[in-house]
Order: C-alpha cells, then sequence, then structure tokens
C-alpha cells in the first residue's frame, strides 16, 4: 500500500513539475526571463506561492531547469538530423527560429545577477557542443594561442584528445550560425528585404568551403 501511494505521489510531483514549466514556457513567451513569476504561476495552477516552492526553491531554480531542458532538447535535435554539416546548420536553425524565446533563454543574460556559468548550465551547453564536435573531426590548425586555450577548454569538458582544429571550427561555426538565427529571429533581415532561407543557404556553403 505504501509502495502505491509513492507511485501516486512521484507521478503527481512529475505532473506538476510539468504543468510548472508549461506555463512558465508561456509567460517566457509573452515577456521574456523579466516575466517569469512564481506567484504567477501559482495563482494559474490554483495553488499557493509557498506550495509552488515545493517543486522549485526560487524563480532562479526553475529558470536553470528550464535552460538545463533546453539545451538537452536542442542537443537531441541536432543529433537526430544526421551525420552531415547541412543536416545539423538546418537543424540548429529549426529549432531556433520554431521557439526563439527557448532559444534566447540560452544565449542572452537571462536576469541581472542571474549565474549563467553555474556548473549544470556549463555541462548541459557541453552536450550541445559536443554533438558539432561529431560532425567536425578536423579542421585548419588555429594560433597557437587559441590552439593552447581551445586544448584546455577541451581537457576541462573531458576532451583529452581533441583535435585544436577541429575545436576551433566547431566554435566557428557556432558562432556564425548563432548570429544568423539571432539577427532572423529578431527579425533584422525581414527589415531588410532579405530572405533568411538564402542567406541559410548562403552561409552553410561559404562554411561548407573550409571542409
Amino acid at each position: 500500500m505504501a509502495s502505491a501511494a509513492g507511485g501516486i505521489r512521484d507521478r503527481f510531483r512529475a505532473q506538476m513539475l510539468q504543468e510548472i514549466k508549461d506555463v512558465a514556457l508561456r509567460q517566457l513567451a509573452e515577456g521574456g526571463p523579466a516575466a517569469l513569476s512564481v506567484n504567477a504561476i501559482a495563482k494559474e495552477l490554483g495553488v499557493s506561492g509557498p506550495a509552488l516552492y515545493r517543486y522549485y526553491a526560487g524563480r532562479d531554480a526553475l529558470l536553470t531547469e528550464l535552460i538545463v531542458d533546453a539545451y538537452t532538447d536542442l542537443a537531441a535535435e541536432l543529433e537526430a538530423a544526421g551525420p552531415g554539416l547541412r543536416e545539423m546548420a538546418a537543424a540548429y536553425r529549426a529549432w531556433a527560429t520554431a521557439q526563439p524565446h527557448r532559444y534566447r533563454l540560452l544565449f542572452a543574460a537571462p536576469l541581472p545577477g542571474y549565474d549563467a556559468h553555474d556548473e549544470h548550465l556549463v555541462k548541459a551547453a557541453q552536450a550541445v557542443m559536443d554533438v558539432v564536435l561529431g560532425v567536425l573531426t578536423t579542421g585548419p590548425a588555429p594560433s597557437r594561442p587559441l590552439a593552447g586555450q581551445l586544448t584546455e577548454w577541451g581537457r576541462r569538458r573531458g576532451h583529452e584528445e581533441l583535435d585544436p582544429g577541429a575545436a576551433a571550427r566547431a566554435v566557428l561555426l557556432w558562432s556564425r550560425m548563432h548570429g544568423l538565427v539571432s539577427l532572423e529571429i529578431e527579425g533584422n533581415f525581414a527589415s531588410m528585404g532579405l530572405d533568411a532561407d538564402e542567406l541559410f543557404e548562403a552561409e552553410v556553403a561559404t562554411f561548407g568551403q573550409a571542409e
């Protein structure tokens, strides 16, 4: 009987956690990180504010879980896209443009005072970069200072044999795709009368020439 009760409690907790995150994501979509309010979530779910703190210690704890979830989902999308550079880049762009509020959550400082370099977030972000490194296994050797920095970065992340050339290509690809996607989701290309699809194709083709 106790086991059955425990199972019911676990299912209820899992359901509540998901409902909390669903409401939080709607808040993010409507007003960005500043709109995230634990009390507003509690009100929408019909529970007291203190009751919600049984699930999350506070707004920052909820924000951290939303960011980790987003990194996990993005990594899964990239991994499922296939082994090619173009497929991976297309999956990155598709994920970002489909849910820009979650994309912004990953690459903009969410709130003043929030620790965007928390170890949980760094680990989740590394899962995305690991997929990219799995595709870009080689690359031109970078400068000695940059090669040393990339080697140290890889060592800290568990990549003892990381090729600095591949790492440099991965970081540059991410930088370029981030720039392109960020401009697209903020409407900059549309305001210029430019076709984002054509720009994407041109960017992937240009980067692919370095292979």
